[in-house]
């Protein structure tokens, strides 16, 4: 089979790039990058069009943690209107070299419900990404538009668990459409969170069907047939 520069860009959706070599995360097992999230985000923003629902991409949350100036920050966050938001979605990752843009191993999800003014954190991995994720939530608690109460925040420590060390980045997209699905359903008009059906719903089946998933999603939009790479 024919291959192809693992740098090509072989698909633009919405603002997120998919080079060659991202599909390899795809095929597993691998622990998936940070474009492959962002992608999958900005698609799930197509199916939830929400002006109310925001998914905020890897690469703005991270700076969102490590952000060294808070007045930068501030202008920063501006174009995002975290205030008008009643559904955010921050995907956590546990890199703490700055230097390195492929840095951690973790990933994990903190989710922000305006109506509970309510963080959860949910980490498939019991409380790997905790530190990480109180400080993304300390960092967002004067921007968030909720300034009293103070928002909550909670670890949801009965959410499904991997059994590998690599599918990670798969439960947090797993569970932010589950999350999204919730935001659209009666159980939330009737004040019901989205715990039952992330339990429900995100286990080792579902996710690991979720390579497939994405796969052909992203040759769907290429519109033609996307080569193997292995180098």
């Amino acid at each position: 089979m024919a291959k192809i520069s693992s740098e090509e860009i072989i698909l633009r959706y919405n603002d997120s790039v998919i080079r060659q070599s991202d599909l390899v995360t795809l095929n597993g097992p691998k622990w998936l990058n940070d474009r492959i999230i962002e992608f999958y985000f900005s698609y799930l923003s197509s199916f939830y069009p929400s002006k109310h629902i925001l998914l905020v991409p890897p690469a703005i949350t991270y700076w969102i943690m490590n952000c060294p100036d808070t007045n930068s920050l501030k202008d920063f966050l501006k174009p995002l209107n975290l205030p008008s938001k009643k559904l955010i979605i921050f995907p956590v990752n546990n890199n703490d070299d700055m230097s390195r843009a492929d840095g951690g191993n973790h990933w994990s999800l903190l989710a922000y419900e305006k109506t509970d003014n309510l963080f959860v954190h949910h980490d498939s991995l019991g409380d790997m990404n905790k530190s990480h994720a109180k400080c993304l939530y300390n960092t967002l608690v004067p921007y968030i538009g909720a300034s009293y109460p103070i928002p909550s925040y909670f670890e949801y420590e009965c959410g499904p668990l991997q059994d590998n060390g690599y599918d990670c980045g798969l439960y947090v997209l797993a569970t932010t459409k589950v999350i999204c699905d919730w935001y659209d359903s009666y159980l939330k008009e009737i004040g019901h969170l989205w715990f039952s059906l992330v339990w429900e719903q995100v286990n080792t089946s579902t996710v690991s069907g979720l390579r497939k998933e994405i796969l052909e999603v992203i040759k769907s939009m290429k519109g033609e047939r996307i080569y193997d790479f292995s180098g």
